[in-house]
């Protein structure tokens, strides 16, 4: 299994890190393939009680992987091929999962630590989901997570500016669980950690069980319609162009085709 992801185990508690911090965390495939495949085999551990993801360096995760993105799009190939699924991986775990969010916590980043149960985060982080300056949609069950948690009017707030927020209005709109001090995030993280895995396993998959049935109705959302605008936007001149720009770190000149 490639380095991208790290797994530790100790007492109860596996970590799962992410390893890219010369690229901020972004997730590239390998990134993608790590977290579905470590998530199979924890499932079966019998010595773990729950999950902790955080990155490497000073990012949680800035998110797709642009180089990656732009080279997909050259080909014409779906630039966010998996992510879905992993996302949708580590919510399903039996395991509750806490996100320790150190770093800034952007687009994919950002999904990332939405679809763990719990969140931590440092008082100096930043969230975001800035797909509208880069010309893509959010995908329909990735953007349904994020309202599921903030709302339908935070949502709006986040999506159609794109621009980021710290960690304290992400405590104000229910994104995040706790905010510490930066100095203290990793120590409130495994103390929460080590509550969790003080509890039950039975009791703890019972739980987890229930709060998934619970919102299993919106699987049965249809949103086929909602997928071709998401497909028409990955394959626009726009979202290359954002993504270009994004690269070259200029503004980007979008027309709407």
């Amino acid at each position: 299994m490639a380095d991208e992801i790290l797994c530790a185990i100790a007492d109860g508690i596996a970590t799962l890190t992410l390893n890219r911090p010369e690229k901020r965390n972004a997730m590239n495939s390998a990134v993608l393939d790590g977290l579905r495949r470590y998530f199979d085999e924890l499932e079966e551990n019998l010595d773990v009680r729950v999950v902790v993801i955080r990155g490497a360096g000073k990012a949680f995760c800035s998110g797709m992987d642009l180089d990656e993105m732009s080279r997909r799009q050259r080909e014409e190939a779906d630039p966010e091929t998996g992510v879905t699924a992993a996302l949708q991986r580590v919510e399903r775990s039996r395991h509750p999962t806490i996100a320790m969010v150190h770093g800034d916590a952007f687009a994919g980043g950002c999904e990332l630590a939405l679809h763990c149960d719990l969140r931590v985060a440092a008082d100096v982080v930043r969230f975001a989901m800035p797909l509208a300056r880069l010309g893509i949609v959010v995908p329909f069950l990735l953007g349904q997570k994020l309202i599921e948690i903030v709302g339908p009017a935070a949502a709006r707030e986040i999506l159609l500016i794109g621009r980021p927020f710290d960690a304290r209005r992400a405590f104000e709109i229910g994104m995040v669980h706790r905010v510490v001090p930066a100095a203290e995030v990793e120590t409130a993280t495994y103390e929460l950690a080590r509550t969790i895995a003080d509890n039950a396993p039975l009791s703890l998959a019972g739980m987890k069980a229930m709060i998934q049935r619970s919102i299993v109705l919106r699987e049965r959302i249809e949103h086929a319609d909602l997928d071709a605008l998401v497909t028409r936007a990955r394959k626009s001149a726009d979202a290359r162009e954002g993504v270009r720009a994004m690269l070259e770190k200029r503004r980007p000149n979008f027309r709407g085709e």
